[in-house]
């Protein structure tokens, strides 16, 4: 038995028709994928220089696979990134109207400065007794 979302789904996925994407090598009329023509490659990479799926490109099987070797062999010579670095803003974005105090930095130095009497502490009194019996053992 199907459920309510499918059966309210079905009739419209009967009657939708979708038409085949068409690959710019078909309309183009492109026989050999080069290497070397980074222009037409770059139209199958993503903004972070990714291969793109044939889903999304119309090719077939064959120049998917054609494309994804040029574009490799291209990258390894350095005519195509292997990826592209994307900045992002770090943080919250600052909004309008916002009246709320941020918290101050810390200070750099602040951090590793150390503390008084530190120096007593890391030896922890230790060394006056370490010294004396040293000093009594070579008595």
């Amino acid at each position: 038995m199907t459920s309510k979302k499918n059966k309210a789904r079905a009739p419209r996925e009967l009657n939708k028709k979708f038409k085949k994407k068409t690959s710019v090598l078909v309309t183009e009329k492109v026989d050999y994928v080069d290497y070397k023509d980074v222009n037409l490659l770059r139209r199958f990479m993503s903004d972070r220089a990714k291969i793109r799926a044939r889903r999304v490109t119309g090719n077939d099987t064959q120049q998917q696979a054609a494309i994804a070797m040029a574009i490799k062999n291209a990258r390894e010579m350095a005519l195509l990134p292997y990826t592209s670095r994307v900045t992002t803003q770090r943080g919250r974005p600052a909004r309008d109207g916002d009246d709320r105090p941020r918290r101050p930095r810390r200070d750099e130095n602040s951090e590793f400065e150390p503390l008084e009497g530190a120096d007593a502490e890391a030896t922890g009194g230790d060394a006056d007794v370490a010294e004396e019996s040293v000093t009594e053992a070579a008595e």
